[in-house]
């Protein structure tokens, strides 16, 4: 049998189909066979993936269906054939939303796009498989969300082990930008979601949003893709078509490329679909971001957002739906420009932006001012396990400038948890005047914010700032509005020879972790 170049990625090409590619029906099911090794069917009460064959293997799970959220309930379900594709159908009854499911002859992939035209209840929008654990153990980024063995200790998603390590969903996470394919394995086959070319582009959050991946239980290995949720959200949901996406069966660890060729979608009427000739680009240069970090450039308005990372100072943007968008530039993730531009259906803009971040000579400074934590202590670990977990340094402490390194200094301060830290330093008595002091955060929870004291000077509290309505860095979040907040400290808070800035937090909260709390970006005293 001669295979093609996603036969062999993405299926056993030395393997024969049990049958010819096509769409069968019973009363009760659609039938797709993709003549990839991959049989999957569709209950045609609500749209839920009832059976999920790989090379003869069952991985659907034996507990709930594989479905968008958790069902959509009674639907009007149909399949068809179009133009050679496999096309199923998903007008759900009670929801604003349709979905459907797209066949390829010959690949062992379920395209997929949900297009929606309002908020669905409970707040979230999100493709979940509900896989079979003892097929395919291992979940994204391994064993972070395997709950297996462990108790929940904070809400229903957070989980303690017997050894004191943490687990939950939300850590197999990744950021947008980075997570266009994850996916879960075992010994006979691994499963992904595949999220090609401008899949995001109606999802809300930015380039930096994070969402759960995976989640290993007893019996089900979890597989998700969120389209958008409340998840430390930072804008309101975006409307349309949500894709097209995919979930695609390989060998095991054979990951597919991200690099999914969707064009053929525009044959096959998908409510909202737009081709890349309706479309347009920007391309230009992006100037002024030092080179040991990330450019990143993000465009966004109501209806939809793209991004990419410039290399060697030039970039072009993914094919974008016309219209006006603002443009943001970042040093990793730490907003150095704002501009705007528009958009033409056929046409590619140029649109240079540079860098509008000062850099003013400083007496000492703590991390760096890039919208990450990861170089303080704890931040490369915060995205995988909770604060209290076993593995974790401890939080609060002393830092003494010239003596302590970065990972000295904690990415994160809570109002009842780890008590404050002091920065120690030393001036010059041609140092003793008036300085700036310069703290940026990433995430704050409960309206946590700095408090602040040199010597005998107290800094004013600067109010909360704007509230996210979600847990963040006890879910290994650590990415929100990224406040940064400066204070005019006057002369007489200094003396030459040894100061101690004491860095706390106001704000409170009801329980030890889940007090108010802020994630530490850098800081810095200005000269």
């Amino acid at each position: 049998m001669r295979c093609s170049l996603y036969a062999v990625a993405l299926a056993a090409c030395g393997q024969r189909a049990l049958a010819a590619f096509g769409l069968t029906s019973t009363s009760s099911r659609f039938k797709v066979d993709t003549d990839a090794g991959l049989v999957f069917e569709v209950n045609r009460a609500n749209g839920d993936i009832t059976s999920l064959k790989y090379n003869g293997v069952e991985y659907q799970g034996t507990g709930k269906a594989s479905a968008i959220n958790s069902g959509l309930g009674s639907s009007t379900v149909t399949g068809e054939t179009v133009n050679g594709y496999v096309k199923i159908t998903v007008k759900a009854g009670s929801l604003p939303l349709t979905h459907y499911f797209v066949a390829k002859p010959k690949e062992a992939i379920i395209y997929m796009a949900t297009y929606i035209t309002g908020e669905i209840d409970p707040g979230e929008l999100r493709w979940l498989a509900r896989l079979r654990t003892s097929e395919l153990p291992t979940g994204v980024h391994g064993n972070v969300g395997d709950t297996r063995g462990c108790t929940a200790f904070e809400g229903k998603d957070t989980f303690k082990c017997p050894n004191g390590e943490t687990r939950c969903k939300m850590y197999t996470s990744d950021r947008f930008i980075d997570d266009n394919v994850h996916g879960v394995s075992g010994p006979k086959a691994s499963v992904w979601m595949i999220m090609p070319g401008v899949a995001y582009e109606t999802s809300a959050g930015g380039p930096f949003m994070r969402d759960i991946n995976s989640q290993t239980g007893d019996s089900d290995q979890e597989l998700y893709w969120y389209m958008n949720s409340g998840h430390v959200r930072t804008e309101p949901w975006r409307f349309g078509l949500q894709g097209p996406y995919a979930m695609a069966f390989t060998q095991p660890g054979a990951k597919p490329s991200e690099n999914l060729d969707t064009s053929f979608f525009s044959g096959l009427n998908i409510q909202g679909y737009v081709p890349s000739t309706g479309r347009g680009s920007v391309s230009g240069t992006a100037t002024g971001v030092p080179n040991q970090f990330e450019t990143v450039l993000h465009w966004h308005n109501t209806q939809a957002q793209y991004w990419t990372k410039a290399s060697n100072g030039t970039y072009k943007s993914p094919l974008m739906k016309p219209g006006s968008y603002t443009m943001n530039l970042y040093k990793g993730e730490f907003l150095v420009s704002t501009d705007s531009v528009t958009v033409t259906a056929g046409q590619t803009v140029q649109k240079d932006i540079a860098s509008k971040e000062v850099e003013t000579p400083v007496i000492w400074r703590i991390g760096n001012f890039d919208g990450q934590p990861f170089e303080l202590r704890n931040g490369d670990k915060i995205e995988r396990m909770h604060p209290s977990d076993v593995r974790m340094g401890p939080w609060g402490g002393a830092y003494t400038v010239g003596q302590s390194t970065a990972k000295d200094f904690p990415m994160a301060l809570w109002s009842k948890q780890g008590g404050t830290v002091t920065v120690n330093f030393s001036l010059s008595q041609a140092q003793v005047k008036a300085h700036v002091l310069r703290i940026g955060t990433t995430l704050s929870f409960k309206g946590g914010r700095p408090s602040v004291k040199i010597g005998s000077w107290t800094g004013s509290d600067p109010g909360a700032p704007k509230l996210i309505d979600s847990r963040g860095i006890t879910r290994g979040a650590y990415r929100g509005y990224g406040e940064v907040y400066t204070y005019n400290v006057p002369a007489s808070a200094f003396k030459a020879g040894r100061n101690t800035l004491t860095l706390g937090v106001y704000g409170s909260g009801d329980a030890s972790w889940l007090s108010a709390n802020y994630i530490v970006d850098a800081l810095e005293l200005q000269e």
